[in-house]
């Protein structure tokens, strides 16, 4: 039960090296460059800021090290506000509603406590959590559009820096809900989800570049 954006939860200035951030900028010095490759070959670049959320870069950093998102799908997608992935394989389309399974972290974020000023404009990425703050874990979303509503809710650690383009087809794939079973505690719960591409988006690897 570790999805923002699933099954029981719907979505109800830079300063340089050297220099601490004050007010409302964001402090993106010493990111972490990664490269996201689909299988059908489309590349997205990124950047991610240890100066903005350590906590959720170092649990990305490490789960990439562990080649944890390889075979994993974008499972959820709705044009012109975000596409979701890093929690599934392709058993999702076959009714397989239960997650890779990755321990959950600080929730790096205004309203958990956290002080957090990258906003959720267009390309950013954000750790998928629940309704609980400190239960987000494998799950990213990469905003299609600029979403403001979740500043300060979701921890926003990094952005796509190459490759936009992709995220725009993505998020305007042609989309369906599928019906699935997850297992939670020991019990079987009949699901639905909403807003899954027709066609599966899959990650062939995310790696961390110079």
């Amino acid at each position: 039960m570790k999805t923002i954006l699933s099954f029981m939860l719907a979505l109800s200035l830079f300063s340089g090296a050297g220099c601490k951030p004050a007010g409302d900028t964001v402090d993106k010095s010493d990111p972490v460059h990664i490269k996201i490759v689909l299988t059908d070959g489309r590349e997205m670049k990124a950047d991610l800021y240890p100066n903005v959320a350590p906590k959720s870069v170092e649990n990305f950093v490490g789960l990439i090290e562990d080649d944890f998102f390889d075979g994993l799908i974008f499972h959820r997608v709705i044009n012109g506000f975000m596409i979701q992935g890093g929690g599934y394989d392709e058993s999702f389309y076959e009714g397989n509603f239960n997650q890779k399974e990755a321990e959950p972290i600080k929730g790096e974020f205004s309203s958990n406590g956290v002080t957090n000023n990258l906003k959720h404009t267009k390309g950013v990425l954000s750790m998928a959590r629940t309704q609980v703050p400190d239960s987000g874990s494998s799950q990213f979303f990469i905003m299609h559009e600029t979403s403001p509503h979740l500043d300060g809710e979701y921890a926003a650690f990094g952005e796509i820096t190459e490759g936009i383009e992709i995220v725009d087809e993505i998020a305007q794939s042609e989309t369906t809900t599928l019906s699935g079973e997850l297992t939670y505690e020991g019990q079987v719960y009949k699901q639905n989800m909403s807003d899954v591409p027709k066609e599966p988006v899959v990650i062939k690897t995310i790696d961390i570049i110079e």
